[in-house]
């Protein structure tokens, strides 16, 4: 798993935390480091905006997404 340093990405924005849990943790197994932002705020509100943002180091911003296509499809 890479580190989280250097400039982040979003590589996706959610409104469900469990779905965002789950892509966050396939990226882990692909060898991306993945964090959620905004989690907190989506579980106390029920989703809307902002989202659960799901950031990588952008660096991997291009893998993630296609790994989450993958998930997706």
């Amino acid at each position: 798993m890479t580190a989280l340093d250097g400039p982040l990405a979003e590589a996706a924005r959610l409104n469900d935390v469990v779905l965002a849990e789950i892509l966050a943790g396939w990226l882990r197994a692909g060898g991306i480091d993945a964090r959620l932002f905004d989690s907190g705020f989506v579980g106390l509100l029920g989703g809307g905006d902002p989202g659960v943002r799901l950031m990588v180091p952008a660096r991997d911003l291009a893998a993630a997404q296609a790994l989450i296509g993958e998930a997706d499809g």
